[in-house]
């Protein structure tokens, strides 16, 4: 049906096409966003332009169209559309709209009729970088059943006799790579990935006779090839899940559910297909992990406690307790779930323990994690030993604890959220991971996030150095490696995840650097990446204070290394994908203030500065 008729019978009292009709409300982009919508002919893509939240629907969508969120019917220009509609022409229009505009500020031009958006845009240009990184990442795509559900680890041809677990798949490992090929409008291997493992999640997981949660996610899965009927001619696959009862250490993976939380919503938005999320095993999945994660216990504090090489960092390297890396995902994962449960008698109080334990986290890191001249300042002078309910010095920190190389190293307007907190101990390394992510889902305040970046900025030398990014800063060295790593011979300093480099990096910087409109920072970083990634054959990480070297001990042809760099890439290319992976600031979240400390105490919270830094 040619654009013209249908607009033609809307305006005269038709509807959209029902698949269309979202749950979503209007809400246009933020001002600061400014990004064109390219409309073809197609009333497919007039409609998903106008009512589906952001992301592409297969079979509908166009590629132009990724990204843009909460564009309703209304923000559709009637009169333009009368105008169009009673013109002779045989042509179709295309629409630029400015999300800083008000919904009718709609700038028309006429493309000839029937013709594509894919045959409009010239493609942009690929460089053969980005050519043998597609390659690899094919490569390294693990099927099951004739079927995508992942991509293993790294494939090192060289070392393909000792492959430890690198030839598994792995949850955190598969994010950057899920989100490539969602970027680039593969969905398939996504969406099986997210339902096998999910499917892993109810087996029984014991180490020494004991049972963990039952919501745990694994760290990684194999496919295996096993004899069908102990016959040795027919075999049948199966997927061999580790949930840490094969893992250095035997330590749980906490943030594997977190991050199959942060991909199912992702997958949504960019795929369009809502109705995996509202699968009910999907929302069984989904309430386990947060039953798990919102379980009673002894802690005082609304941050989850975790053992040391529970996430990322998957080694002795002194992060137990409450590490930001882990409260950040586990923000995300709080109001990701929150947006995707649906309300129903069974998930009301569920809901309602999520809104409770948001507001209290979110208070509680902007409050007591964050540092800059100022807070550390403040603790240089605390008193220690106070008994009372509105003291200052809350958790006994002693100022001998501030680190000398701390003083002269922060600039004068940046800062960042520390490693962790617990009492009587600060760990004031710098993560990027916890501070990057802090940014992405909005747990760090506006004036934060932008101290964070101003931090990169500032010490580029130090975080970027030669290679993105530092794990963390600065490296345990002498005494504090022997005695915090225990003499760890792979976290050496300035190595792996003693200050060791890691490209996968790149893509939460990068996400974080557009949402806050620092686009240059991201460019400038994935340039120096490009520049070497391809000639070291695509390393796990980089040594040295600078990220000279390739790591002593680095898989080659790492896979996140490669999906990290791509995904930059693609996001650079699409800035406006960043709004679907992002989260903005939570309006509710600051209406409520769980401390109570507007009744007494300090008069001073968090949220009343947070707030004014909301234009609405």
């Amino acid at each position: 049906m040619k654009l013209r008729k249908v607009v033609a019978a809307v305006l005269a009292g038709g509807s959209p096409p029902p698949i269309l009709r979202r749950r979503l409300p209007f809400n246009p982009l933020p001002a600061s966003s400014s990004s064109d919508i390219l409309l073809s002919g197609n009333v497919n893509r007039l409609f998903f332009a106008r009512f589906l939240d952001c992301g592409r629907i297969d079979g509908f969508s166009g590629k132009f169209l990724h990204g843009y969120r909460r564009i309703g019917w209304e923000s559709v220009n009637l009169g333009a559309a009368r105008r169009f509609s009673s013109s002779p022409a045989s042509s179709v229009e295309r629409s630029y709209v400015n999300p800083g505009l008000e919904a009718d500020s709609l700038v028309l031009e006429r493309i000839a009729d029937d013709v594509e958006v894919e045959d409009v845009v010239k493609e942009r240009g690929v460089s053969e970088v980005e050519k043998e990184a597609w390659r690899l990442l094919e490569r390294a795509v693990v099927h099951y059943c004739g079927s995508p559900v992942g991509t293993v680890a790294a494939d090192d041809p060289a070392t393909a006799n000792n492959k430890l677990n690198y030839d598994q798949v792995f949850i955190r490992d598969f994010v950057p790579s899920a989100l490539a090929f969602l970027l680039k409008g593969e969905s398939e291997i996504v969406r099986n990935f997210l339902l096998h493992t999910l499917q892993l999640q109810s087996w029984e997981k014991t180490v020494d006779c004991y049972s963990p949660g039952q919501g745990l996610m694994p760290a990684s899965f194999k496919v295996r090839a096993v004899p069908l009927d102990g016959s040795n001619e027919a075999f049948e696959e199966i997927l061999d899940p580790d949930f840490g009862e094969s893992a250095i250490g035997r330590v749980a993976p906490v943030d594997s559910g977190l991050w199959w939380i942060i991909l199912l919503r992702a997958y949504g938005k960019i795929s369009g297909d809502y109705a995996l999320q509202e699968r009910v095993d999907v929302q069984t999945g989904i309430k386990l992990i947060m039953n798990l994660c919102l379980s009673d216990g002894f802690d005082m504090f609304p941050t989850l406690l975790v053992t040391d090489g529970s996430c990322m960092i998957d080694r002795r390297m002194g992060i137990h307790g409450h590490p930001l890396e882990i409260q950040a995902l586990f923000y995300s994962a709080l109001r990701f779930s929150r947006e995707m449960l649906v309300i129903e008698e069974g998930s009301r109080n569920l809901v309602r323990a999520i809104n409770n334990r948001l507001s209290a986290l979110s208070f509680h890191i902007r409050e007591y994690y964050w540092v800059d001249m100022r807070k550390i300042n403040e603790i240089y002078r605390y008193k220690t030993e106070e008994y009372s309910h509105d003291a200052i010095n809350k958790f006994n920190i002693y100022p001998e604890q501030i680190p000398s190389w701390l003083v002269d190293w922060i600039p004068d307007k940046a800062g960042y959220l520390i490693g962790n907190l617990q009492p009587a101990h600060m760990d004031f390394r710098f993560f990027s991971l916890g501070n990057l992510w802090s940014i992405v889902s909005s747990l760090a305040m506006q004036r934060q996030a932008d101290h964070i970046l101003n931090l990169f900025e500032e010490k580029w030398d130090d975080l970027i150095g030669k290679m993105p990014l530092k794990i963390c800063f600065p490296a345990l060295e002498y005494d504090e490696w022997r005695i915090i790593t225990g003499s760890d011979p792979k976290n050496t300093p300035w190595s792996y995840h003693n200050g060791g480099s890691w490209p996968t990096l790149l893509w939460q910087f990068t996400l974080a650097c557009i949402k806050m409109g620092r686009l240059d920072l991201a460019q400038r970083a994935v340039a120096a990446a490009e520049a070497r990634l391809s000639s070291d054959q695509w390393p796990e990480y980089y040594d040295t204070r600078a990220g000279r070297f390739v790591g002593k001990q680095a898989r080659l042809f790492q896979t996140w290394t490669i999906a990290g760099f791509l995904t930059s890439k693609l996001l650079l290319e699409k800035p406006e994908m960043a709004s679907i992976l992002t989260c903005d600031e939570d309006m509710d979240l600051l209406e409520a203030c769980a401390c109570g400390l507007n009744k007494g105490g300090r008069k001073k919270c968090s949220r009343i500065s947070a707030k004014s830094q909301i234009l609405v």
